[in-house]
């Protein structure tokens, strides 16, 4: 088979470079110009020495000073939004910074002979300047004109408003200034200076400066924050990198039962030069990959690289979400660390039963929904009609709690889709009556990985139980041999906790767990999978140093939409 080319949009450096210095670098120019910014704001904001600004007043004049100190404000702002992007070793960043921490130190010293300021920018300025090659990271994808395009509109606007503005204060307008002079004392009210227009009120006055400053710093900080912005992470597979994944999930040695939702829409993949692929998608400067590498485990070790690569050319952390104990063992000989978040529950068709003292619970519970005329049905999607699809589709969504669909790294997000005739489909049904269904992606050529559980609201317990146990008393007819469930979090905590001599620490963990299952689903899905008597498979998450697995954690809850960016918030932001 022939390996698919590094797509060209998300092609990698050949080599990744070592990050853990530079990474070091990057976040100490960051600190320090986060430092030299609220320095800047706090010194705009407070009244300067007087010995110091009368020599100014006397070499420049009092209203350049002042000036000064409204620019020293505004850079301030603007430094503290580039430090965000110097951290992620942007060289945007790096070349806005640079210029501007230059201005900052001459803003300080004509504001009021401010040295220690000056100092502070001139430091950071040395530093960046000694570690430039450390700032090379290429902007997030699709970013590159948008910052100007916004520059200009918010410029525009803030012109606009700023006219509107002393029309609407025309009552305290001294003499009637011509267009041009409004205009000229917008543009410099918008950096802090006194225009030429005159207002009788100290209040109009003060209200109109006020509102043209904050419209300027709005104009200055938010095309930075453009410039610097993280991705949105809903780049997309195209046709071609589909059906390359495609391909790969075809492959020899391809095992991996989270493997099928790396089809996503909403996920990107990285398809390596050397074989190989890896699912990701990008939240708050995190690239986090999805469960294992696609393609044969020879073909990995490249596909890691490449990602990793990937990462480092954009300052994006890396990281990996759900990937099983092989999939871990390849991330950690690329330098990445694993720590375990859970168990999958994973069964074997041939020895499943109904029988047995260990299945008492799900077989009382199968047969008491059958004695209520429950029944049920097991398909491919294939095999259904395009109006029995609409209706699972508008089921599923309406009996979705919350308006959010979840998941990432162990849901598809679709149903029924064109291209996955080879899911499956178990519904229950009472009176020709739709209850509750399930849906199933493939898991190499013998195995389902469940997507997807939903029940009408208000219907009897032992529904979902009766769709298991259907789907897997009727997967050898359909050539299935082994079947994955839920993922329960944390198991073994919960598991080894309640055992007897369980130490102190393991128990206090445990009881974190139960409280948080009153919340979330963490107990009480454990349980459910274990009815079934699983095989316990770990699954990991991976990171590249301690200090990143906060961010690593905050992204993957963003991606699994435990913790949705709200609505109103801009995306680039």
């Amino acid at each position: 088979m022939t390996a698919p080319a590094l797509d060209p949009v998300r092609k990698a450096p050949a080599t990744p470079e070592p990050a853990d210095d530079r990474g070091r670098w990057a976040s100490a120019g960051g600190a320090v110009v986060l430092l030299a910014g609220v320095v800047g704001i706090a010194s705009g904001l407070l009244p300067a020495q007087r010995g110091r600004l009368h020599v100014v007043a006397e070499l420049l004049g009092l209203p350049v000073a002042s000036a000064a100190a409204a620019g020293s404000i505004v850079v301030g702002v603007v430094l503290v939004l580039l430090a965000r992007g110097l951290g992620r070793r942007q060289r945007r960043a790096w070349v806005i910074s640079v210029p501007l921490l230059a201005v900052a130190a001459g803003l300080h010293l004509i504001k009021g002979l401010d040295l220690e300021e000056a100092l502070v920018s001139l430091a950071a300025l040395a530093l960046l300047v000694w570690t430039r090659a450390e700032f090379g990271a290429d902007p997030d994808p699709g970013e590159r004109s948008h910052p100007l395009r916004l520059a200009a509109g918010l410029a525009a606007f803030s012109v606009l408003a700023g006219l509107l503005e002393l029309r609407l204060n025309a009552g305290s307008v001294v003499g009637s200034p011509s267009l041009a002079t409004q205009l000229s004392h917008v543009v410099q009210g918008l950096v802090g200076i006194q225009g030429p227009v005159q207002l009788r009120s100290d209040r109009a006055g003060d209200l109109v400066a006020a509102s043209l400053l904050g419209l300027g710093l709005l104009t200055a900080a938010l095309p930075v924050a453009r410039a610097l912005a993280l991705p949105s992470g809903r780049v997309g597979l195209t046709p071609s990198q589909a059906q390359a994944v495609r391909t790969l999930l075809a492959t020899p040695g391809e095992s991996d039962s989270l493997g099928y939702f790396a089809l996503r829409d909403d996920k990107d993949v990285l398809l390596s030069g050397r074989g190989g692929a890896v699912s990701y998608r990008v939240h708050a400067g995190v690239a986090i990959a999805s469960g294992d590498p696609l393609g044969d485990p020879g073909t990995w070790p490249g596909a890691i690289a490449d990602f990793l690569a990937l990462a480092a050319s954009h300052g994006w952390t890396p990281a990996v979400l759900g990937c099983s104990e092989r999939g871990g063992s390849a991330y950690a000989k690329a330098g990445l660390s694993a720590l375990e978040i859970g168990d999958e529950a994973v069964l074997d068709v041939a020895s499943f039963s109904l029988q047995g003292r260990q299945m008492r619970g799900v077989r009382q519970a199968v047969h008491r929904v059958q004695r209520a005329g429950v029944t049920t049905r097991v398909r491919r999607v294939s095999d259904l009609s395009e109006l029995e699809i609409a209706e699972l589709r508008a089921a599923a969504d309406w009996w979705r709690e919350g308006p959010v669909e979840r998941g990432f790294s162990m849901a598809l997000g679709r149903l029924g889709g064109p291209l996955d005739g080879r899911c499956v489909v178990v519904e229950a049904h009472r009176d020709g009556q739709l209850l509750a269904l399930l849906h199933f992606v493939p898991w190499a050529d013998d195995g389902l990985s469940l997507d997807l559980m939903r029940r009408k609201p208000g219907t009897e317990n032992g529904l979902n139980e009766l769709l298991i146990t259907a789907a897997l008393l009727d997967a050898p007819r359909l050539g299935v041999t082994r079947v994955s469930l839920n993922f329960a979090v944390f198991r073994s905590a919960l598991e080894q906790g309640a055992r007897l001599g369980a130490g102190p620490v393991l128990r206090a963990w445990r009881g974190v767990l139960l409280f948080a299952s009153r919340f979330w689903q963490i107990d009480s899905l454990y349980r459910f999978n274990d009815k079934f008597g699983p095989e316990w498979e770990p699954r990991y998450v991976c990171y590249r140093r301690g200090r990143d697995l906060p961010r690593v954690i905050v992204a993957s809850l963003q991606a699994e939409a435990f913790l949705p960016r709200p609505a109103w918030l801009p995306r680039w932001l």
